[in-house]
């Protein structure tokens, strides 16, 4: 199962990243489970500068943007 992190205050942008995350993994059929991270101490942890960023098993895949469902797709595998 993968777990999928959303790192965001809870902006627009983060929703809509937690929405083509969700999208790419149902798309591709994978046992998912989402965490969206708010506090602002655990972004430092990830090393993250901007939001929204995603992680995926711990790994920061992209930051400080919204990727289309087909590049998420690519992050997912």
């Amino acid at each position: 199962m993968k777990t999928i992190q959303i790192l965001g205050i809870g902006c627009p942008k983060c929703h809509k990243l937690a929405d083509v995350a969700e999208q790419a993994a149902k798309s591709l059929g994978l046992e998912y489970s989402i965490e969206k991270v708010t506090e602002i101490a655990r972004f430092a942890e990830f090393g993250v500068m901007f939001t929204p960023a995603l992680a995926v098993d711990g790994q920061v895949k992209v930051a400080g943007r919204v990727p289309s469902v087909e590049d998420m797709k690519k992050m997912l595998v």
